[in-house]
C-alpha cells in the first residue's frame, strides 16, 4: 500500500507561483508513475500532469503546458508540481496519485490506484 500526502497549497495572486509537494510512503516509489490531478468547485476531477517512473517522460494537460512542471526525486520519495503564471482558473483542490502501470504513464484517473487527500490552491484575480 502506498500512502500519499500533499503539501504546498495556499492563496496566491494571479501571476504568482506555488510549488506543490507529495510525499510517498509504504511502497517502492520508483515502481510507480505519478500524477497530479485537480478538482475545481462544481466540476469533475481533471488530469494536470504525469511523470514516468524515472522522471524521463512527462505529460501535461494543454491548459497548464508551459506554466507547470512536474518532477520527482526517487531518493526522497517525492513528486513535485511547480506552478508558475497562475491564473484564477487554476483554483482547485490538487491531488497527487500513484499508478502501478509500469512502464506506462497513464493520464486517466481510473488508472491511478493510490490518492492523497489533496491540497487547496486558490488564485485571486
Amino acid at each position: 500500500q502506498v500512502q500519499l500526502v500533499e503539501s504546498g497549497g495556499g492563496l496566491v495572486q494571479a501571476g504568482g507561483s506555488l510549488r506543490l509537494s507529495c510525499a510517498a510512503s509504504g511502497g517502492t516509489f520508483s515502481n510507480y508513475a505519478m500524477g497530479w490531478f485537480r478538482q475545481a468547485p462544481g466540476k469533475g476531477r481533471e488530469f494536470v500532469a504525469a511523470i514516468n517512473w524515472n522522471g524521463g517522460s512527462t505529460y501535461y494537460a494543454d491548459s497548464v503546458k508551459g506554466r507547470f512542471t512536474i518532477s520527482r526525486d526517487n531518493a526522497e520519495n517525492r513528486v513535485y508540481l511547480q506552478m508558475n503564471s497562475l491564473k484564477p482558473e487554476d483554483t482547485a483542490l490538487y491531488y497527487c496519485a500513484a499508478s502501478g502501470s509500469y512502464p506506462r504513464t497513464p493520464r486517466g484517473e481510473h488508472e491511478y490506484g493510490y490518492w492523497g487527500q489533496g491540497t487547496q490552491v486558490t488564485v485571486s484575480s
